[in-house]
């Protein structure tokens, strides 16, 4: 993202912290909601970072999206920003990253933050596009180890 002044820099600064403030709610709701459901602290602590890459980093990278729009992101995100980005992405985080993200929006469904259509979208997504992303993946590996 670029800025043509200063305010609009600080402007899209405060959108920022205030998005990661609210956030930072989810997350703690969600590492509690996770706990409910009786998973292991590892993998408890797995989906949470997972989840906090996607919509506090990524969500925030090129505009202050909230975390609404992430249901219609993760393509981007996976198959793409993430490859990049990530100096850890793998075939076997990309798979990682869609099932916390996919377990997140579940919980945000239940909480009333979006609604099934949203939902249903990004479960399409991640079924859909998961073997593209993965091809991506080996074919940026294979590229950047083809020396």
């Amino acid at each position: 993202m670029t800025f043509d002044h200063e305010e609009d820099y600080q402007e899209y600064e405060k959108k920022v912290e205030e998005i990661h403030k609210i956030n930072n709610t989810y997350l703690s709701e969600f590492e509690e909601w996770l706990s409910n459901k009786g998973l292991s602290e590892k993998t408890i602590k797995n989906h949470v970072n997972n989840v906090d890459f996607y919509i506090n980093y990524f969500l925030c990278y090129y505009d202050a999206l909230d975390v609404t729009y992430g249901c219609y992101k993760i393509s981007s995100f996976l198959g793409d920003w993430f490859i990049r980005k990530a100096l850890w992405s793998s075939c076997a985080h990309i798979k990682s990253n869609a099932a916390g993200i996919k377990k997140f929006y579940g919980f945000m469904l239940e909480k009333g933050v979006i609604d099934q259509d949203d939902y249903e979208n990004l479960k399409e997504d991640i079924k859909d596009e998961m073997p593209d992303w993965l091809e991506e993946m080996q074919s940026y590996d294979d590229r950047c180890y083809d020396w």
